[in-house]
Formats: structure tokens, sequence, C-alpha cells
């Protein structure tokens, strides 16, 4: 890439300083390609599918059999038997997510401020399985046998609330509900709750368990969905002209994110440093992206706007983890919208969609391919956009096809997209 604007001097802030720095340091998910970042990471760069037949529930009456599913789960191997079963898999899965992220950030909390550390964790449709679950009780046996943790176990808010009660974290928490973009706007939330002030330390993700028949089929009559009954594996093909909807997954993505000053006054490792947010809306309509691409551009400009403050331009972006879904609009409209913001530029970029691989985790996405965006700055790998074997004429630029590439990454920008016009974009580089 074009390094002309690296050695600029950092931007400053108004007040004259330099903008508070933010790192990540820790990292946590569940995937359909394995219960660890790293197992996700290695899978993803051979290139394989966590798309398969649906095991959980009968899908006869479904058009639509395959899914992304978090397989082999067993939440009473990280926490207590009786209290899993009150929860929502929604929860558990945060949960889960979460104490590998604070483990893999080394953080002594015990040592820590509780009171100095927050959570923000998004979900696009939270503990819904807790709902139907209960909904079937009351047409079975009436409505005075309805769970007491229905509520507690349906609320979105409740991923990022037992999280904080099991690790005593007293800071900043609220949930995030952007629909598909939920994990990105989690996380560019939790940057800006550090650079702010508020917290020194940031629990930051997503969260989904929403595998159910009633959402698939309802997905299906939407004409959202993937129908290659008949290959699963190959049903997800971001960028080509043979796509024909998403895949719907599950799991959680958390990062432990922290001021720079309070990662290194506790030496902590960092894996990138998160220089850039954008959020905005298409204003357009409720389940379709704008034709041109508009909303996706402005969040991107947006996150720039920000990066610029650290002394980066879109020169100086490297990798694009796209949002590509394989849906017709979305993979046409980010392309516009991404040749809107880098012209040019937009051609020597590295792209790729790893949603071709993990399915759509929803609310967790975002957050997830964070996660990728790190591990990309990391392990100088650009995982591949598999099943990309007859390309859009239409999407023509580098999607990384069907093979990972080693490149030397420095900056990173992950697009997230959701129903209701939602749109979010997080901007990550090397820490030096």
């Amino acid at each position: 890439m074009n390094r002309e604007n690296h050695e600029q001097p950092h931007a400053v802030h108004t007040n004259g300083t330099t903008p508070p720095r933010v790192v990540i340091t820790g990292m946590g998910a569940l995937t359909p390609l394995g219960h660890t970042v790293e197992a996700t990471w290695q899978n993803l760069l051979a290139g394989r599918s966590g798309i398969d037949y649906i095991t959980r529930f009968d899908t006869s009456d479904l058009r639509v059999n395959f899914a992304g599913e978090v397989r082999g789960f067993d939440p009473g191997a990280y926490m207590d038997r009786k209290e899993a079963r009150r929860l929502d898999p929604c929860i558990q899965y945060a949960l889960v997510a979460a104490q590998q992220a604070i483990a893999d950030a080394g953080l002594d909390l015990a040592a820590e401020d509780p009171v100095r550390i927050g959570v923000v964790v998004g979900s696009g449709i939270g503990g819904i399985g807790s709902f139907r679950e209960n909904v079937d009780i009351v047409q079975a046996k009436g409505l005075r046998k309805v769970s007491p943790f229905m509520i507690p176990n349906m609320l979105v808010d409740s991923p990022g609330g037992k999280i904080a009660i099991e690790h005593n974290l007293q800071g900043p928490n609220h949930a995030v509900v952007s629909a598909c973009a939920s994990g990105t706007t989690a996380s560019g939330e939790a940057f800006e709750i550090l650079r702010r002030g508020d917290a020194d330390v940031m629990l930051a993700g997503g969260a989904e368990a929403a595998l159910l028949p009633i959402n698939v089929a309802a997905f299906d009559v939407m004409g959202a969905l993937s129908q290659r009954v008949d290959d699963p594996a190959g049903a997800c093909r971001p960028f080509d002209s043979d796509r024909d909807g998403f895949v719907m997954s599950e799991g959680a993505a958390i990062l432990v994110m922290e001021t720079l000053e309070h990662a290194l006054a506790r030496g902590a490792r960092i894996y990138a440093e998160v220089i850039g947010y954008g959020n905005t809306n298409d204003a357009y309509h409720m389940a379709a992206p704008h034709t041109t691409g508009r909303g996706a551009a402005d969040a991107m400009r947006i996150a720039l706007r920000k990066a610029a403050a650290y002394g980066e331009t879109l020169h100086d972006v490297d990798y694009i983890n796209a949002h590509g879904t394989a849906t017709r609009l979305n993979d046409l409209g980010e392309t516009l919208a991404i040749k809107q913001v880098f012209g040019e530029a937009a051609y020597n970029l590295r792209i790729s969609s790893t949603k071709s691989m993990t399915g759509h985790l929803l609310g967790a996405a975002g957050a997830l391919e964070a996660i990728i965006c790190a591990q990309v700055i990391n392990h100088g790998m650009v995982p591949p956009t598999i099943n990309l074997h007859n390309p859009d004429p239409e999407c023509d630029l580098n999607y990384t096809p069907n093979q990972a590439v080693a490149s030397d990454v420095r900056v990173t920008l992950s697009n997230s997209f959701g129903f209701g016009g939602h749109n979010a974009c997080i901007m990550l580089r090397r820490y030096a």
C-alpha cells in the first residue's frame, strides 16, 4: 500500500493533547469453526467451512436445513451445571468467551478497581430460545408454569450483566442492539468509553444463539438465506455471481480493550491498537442496504476521520474484513461503498469475507471479525473468501479468493451492516 502519509505527525485534539490510545489485550470466541480463537483462526487459514446440516432440531418442515452451529459445546465444562441449566445459550456463550478473553489478557481482577472495568456486549436477538421455550410451556401447561428465569434470560442486556456479576465488574455496562452490526457497534462504543476516560478496561463484543426453527423460517421467507441444501459448505458465496443468500450461525466473541496507559502499567501483551470507529444509518429500508452504499461509505469515513487523529489515512489501510454476507444487494453495495471511500486505492486493498466460512453470527459477527483483524495484523496472513469461483463482474476488488495469502498488514478496517439500516466500522493497527 501507499505509505506516503505514514510519517506524518499525529494529529491532536482541539484541547492540544493527542487522543487517548486504546489497545486490545485479550480475545475469546466460540464459533462454528472452534471453541477458541486459535482453533477458529487455524480453520479460517485452512479455508474450512463451519457450515453443515442442522443437528439440533428437526428441519423436515424447513426449506433451509443447514447453518453454522457451535458443535460439541458443553456449558458444564465451563460453569456449574445447575447454573448452566438456568441460562440461555446466548448468555452461556458470552460467559465462556469472556472467561477466555480475561484469561488471555492476563487480567488479575482482584488487583483492579472494579469500578474502572466495564462491559458492552451486543446481540441482535438475545435470549429468544428461552422466550420460545416458555411459549411452549404456556401452551402445554398454562401461564402459571412460566419459568422465573425467563425474563433475565431473554433480555438483550443479560449477557453483559451476567459477565459483570460473574467477575465483579462495576464500571460502565450496557447492551448494544444494532442488528447484525451489534458486535462492531459494541466494540466501537467500548473504544469511545475508554477514550473519554470512563473506564480503564472494557470487555466488548457480541453473543448470539438464535438457531431456532422459527428464526430460520422467518429469514427464509424474507428471501435472505442461501438455498443450497445440497452443499452446505459451499452455500455462502460472497461476491460470487452465483451467491443466493447468507447462512445463519451462532456463537460469541469478546475482546478485552484497555487504555494504553493501563495496559503498559501492568505489562500486558498487546494484539493491536484501536484507532477508529464509525456508526451511521442508511435511513432507507428496514431490510435492504442503500443501493449506492452511502451509509456504509459514511461509516468508513467517520472511522477514518478518527484514525487521522492517530496519524493514519485511507492510504495506510491494508486489509478490509468485509461484511460480505453473500446476498445480492449487500455485496454489491459494500463494493460500491469501498470504491467511494478509497477511490482507485480500493484496487490495492486486500479484502475478504470470513462469513464464507463462519456463516453469519448476526450480533456476534462484528466482534469476531474485529478479532480476525487483530489476528491478521499479528500473523501476517489474510484469510480467504472461500466459494468464490465465479466472480461477479460488478464486484471487482481483490477479495482473496479461496486461499489464505501472506501479507504484511499494519492497518485494518472491518465493516458490519444490519437490518434497520445500521452501519458500523472499526479500525485497528499494529501497535508500535
